[in-house]
């Protein structure tokens, strides 16, 4: 049976209370939870320092640019359905330079599990505005706030149909797990957007702000309902929804293509003959 300790502890280059400790032992926990060993996985990330989370883990690991982490998942998923896909970056990889790509992964449904670490602000490159930023956030690029609102990116999935979409809080641990290994267990593409404290470039989302903001949605809330997980993306202040915020049924992106049909394409046989018609059309 699959253990957390599977995927291994390392040093880490992140601040002393950065939300990120909580959430890596969660993905480990949910990982091991959905019986996935170290080998069955793949994460891919962009650049950020919630994007150095799969370099601390016993895992299959690929580090691309910034917000560009979709693209490859999509490509490690076409060849290879036996694996199980993970993109792990931060709000302004995933939603400001990604975004574009976010989009194009959800009208295809491409089965993979996107995990946001949301704190509300790029840490890498010390503390400007993130696309998920209140508009009253000072910084010292903003020093009067972003001039744009801020992006729901709940909102944006569900509205677009996406498959998915939940949102966790590193301070409920066991929750955000569970949230975890249901994500990976769906079909089709899954986000979970995690709320995490930015200890030394965001003093306004604390984790005691968190704290006492986050409740978890009640056990007869229906997920499947678009207009009540609307409502529920769009709840943001005095009160912050956790859980599973939207679900539906739908065909996955790699099954609209035969070649995955035979398994990973690097163990397919190679048509010698095919390859070399294709050649000659380039002579």
């Amino acid at each position: 049976m699959v253990q957390a300790e599977d995927y291994g502890r390392y040093e880490t280059a992140w601040c002393p209370g950065c939300g990120n400790f909580a959430l890596l032992e969660a993905v480990k926990e949910g990982l091991a939870r959905a019986d996935l060993a170290p080998h069955q996985v793949l994460f891919v990330s962009g650049i950020g320092q919630a994007a150095k989370a799969p370099h601390y883990l016993n895992a299959n690991v690929f580090n691309g640019l910034h917000g560009r982490s979709l693209p490859a998942a999509t490509g490690a998923r076409l060849a290879n359905a036996e694996l199980k896909i993970l993109v792990q970056s931060g709000d302004g990889c995933n939603y400001g330079e990604g975004g574009n790509h976010l989009l194009a992964a959800i009208r295809r449904n491409v089965d993979v599990t996107m995990l946001v670490h949301n704190n509300l602000v790029y840490g890498l490159t010390k503390g400007q505005a993130s696309p998920t930023s209140e508009s009253g956030f000072a910084t010292k690029a903003q020093p009067h706030g972003p001039t744009a609102e801020p992006f729901n990116p709940l909102a944006a999935a569900v509205a677009m149909g996406a498959s998915f979409v939940a949102r966790g809080f590193v301070g409920e641990g066991e929750h955000l797990a569970e949230l975890i290994k249901q994500a990976v267990g769906w079909r089709g593409f899954s986000l979970v957007d995690i709320l995490q404290p930015c200890v030394s470039f965001n003093k306004l989302n604390t984790h005691a702000w968190f704290k006492k903001r986050c409740y978890k949605l009640s056990e007869d809330y229906d997920p499947t309902v678009r207009e009540a997980a609307l409502e529920k993306a769009y709840e943001w202040g005095d009160r912050i929804p956790l859980g599973v915020i939207y679900r539906r049924e739908r065909e996955a992106f790699e099954n609209k293509f035969p070649a995955t049909a035979a398994g990973p394409l690097g163990v397919q046989p190679v048509d010698s003959e095919a390859f070399a018609r294709i050649l000659e059309k380039y002579y």
